[in-house]
This record gives structure tokens, C-alpha cells and sequence, in this order.
């Protein structure tokens, strides 16, 4: 195969090809006599896996993944899609705890997700973990008006309540869809007030709907990746 045969598969370039031949997200091509690059249905196979776990994990891990599997290093690649699965079951975990909160706003609860750490109060560091940000980003969505902790009275240090919990996981989810501070802010003082959830309520089937595909794009990304792995990679 030339590069056009893999390019024109996936309506690419063959610089795009090249590329990730160089970086690794492909085995490495024969070449003639003459220095064209020769490709065969393995690097096809890879290409495959690799922009189907494009589109299910992200560019990131994409290449983190046919890298380390390139350079025999599998578990590191395995690691890198267990990563992607345990951020997608978190996403649902947090989707389900906004969708209780706001049941609570609405009088139309449904039981609470169980959560291992919802010891309180939390420190901004027990957050910042829990949340797998930093303490300056807490602060920075305090300063946008996005979270509100109270402090403590001993050590003026922030202290988040179940309330702030509650309002940090959906800023949280609500960034991870690309919604500015600001908005954020927007729909948690409605939350807040117990009314105009219209928005809120959106916000959330479309998340929805995102974690349905990019579920199903991950197993089709790790079936490819499978059945590359098993033809000898």
C-alpha cells in the first residue's frame, strides 16, 4: 500500500499518514529501493485503531496508547484506556449526583449514587483531589462566582459543605462541555435559588447523549485495538 491507500480510507493526508508513522501511532513502513514508503494491511489496522481512539479518548491518549504499544510497553497503553474508562464512569457518577440535586430542587429526587469520600467538610485540597483539578482552580471558579465556601473560624481556611460539593461537580461536568465560567456561574446561582432549571436541565441531556457516544466509541476504539494487539503487534 502507499500512503494514499491508507490517506484515502479515512479522508486524510498522506502528510497526515507520515506523521503518525514518525511519532510512533504506526509500526515503522519498508521502504523500496528507490526510498518509497511501502505500507500492508498492518499499518492499515493501526491507523484504524489509532483515529478510533481519537475520536472515544482524545488526541492525548491516542497517541500514548499506539506509542506504548509500539515500543512494548502494553501495560502503559492498557493503563492509558483504563484512564478513559474510569474518567467516563466518573462523568456518570457526577451526571446522576447533579440530576439528584436538582430532583431535590424540583421535589422529583431520586436516590443518591454512593459516593467513598463524601466525608465533610472538605479541605480545597480534599476537592481539588477529589475533582482531579488543582486548589487554583478552585479558586480561580471562586473568584468567577462559581463556588461560594464558607471559612473556617479558627483558620480562615475554605471549607466545602455538602452544598459546595454538590455545585463543584457541576461546575466540573459543565466545563469538561466546554461552558464558559461565567455561564456556569449563571446556572448555579438558579440552582442556588431553586428555580430557572429550564437551562440546567439542557445542559444535562446533552451531556447525556455525549457520554452515550463516546461510550460507544471507546468500545469500538478498543475492539480495534484489540484485534490489531491479536494480529501480532
Amino acid at each position: 500500500m502507499r500512503p494514499t491507500d491508507l490517506a484515502r480510507e479515512h479522508g486524510i493526508s498522506t502528510q497526515a499518514v507520515r506523521n503518525y508513522e514518525r511519532d510512533g501511532f504506526l509500526p515503522p513502513a519498508a521502504r523500496t529501493a528507490s526510498g518509497y514508503r511501502v505500507y500492508t494491511e498492518r499499518h492499515a489496522a493501526a491507523l484504524r485503531a489509532h483515529l478510533a481512539l481519537v475520536a472515544a479518548y482524545g488526541h492525548a491518549t491516542a497517541g500514548e496508547v499506539m506509542a506504548a504499544v509500539h515500543t512494548d510497553r502494553l501495560d502503559q497503553a492498557l493503563t492509558a484506556v483504563d484512564r478513559g474508562h474510569a474518567r467516563l464512569l466518573r462523568d456518570r457518577e457526577t451526571l446522576a449526583a447533579v440530576r439528584e440535586a436538582v430532583g431535590h430542587l424540583t421535589g422529583r429526587a431520586d436516590p443518591a449514587p454512593h459516593r467513598p469520600d463524601d466525608r465533610l467538610p472538605h479541605s480545597i485540597g480534599e476537592l481539588a483531589h477529589r475533582l482531579g483539578v488543582t486548589p487554583a482552580t478552585l479558586r480561580a471558579w471562586e473568584a468567577a462566582g462559581v463556588l461560594a465556601p464558607a471559612r473556617d473560624r479558627a483558620t480562615g481556611h475554605r471549607v466545602y459543605l455538602a452544598a459546595d460539593l454538590r455545585d463543584a461537580e457541576l461546575a466540573h461536568l459543565l466545563r469538561r462541555g466546554g461552558y464558559p465560567l461565567a455561564r456556569i456561574a449563571g446556572v448555579l446561582r438558579q440552582v442556588r435559588a431553586a428555580g430557572g432549571t429550564a437551562e440546567l436541565a439542557a445542559a444535562l441531556a446533552g451531556w447525556q447523549h455525549r457520554l452515550t457516544e463516546r461510550g460507544t466509541a471507546m468500545l469500538t476504539a478498543d475492539g480495534l485495538l484489540g484485534r490489531y494487539l491479536g494480529d501480532g503487534s
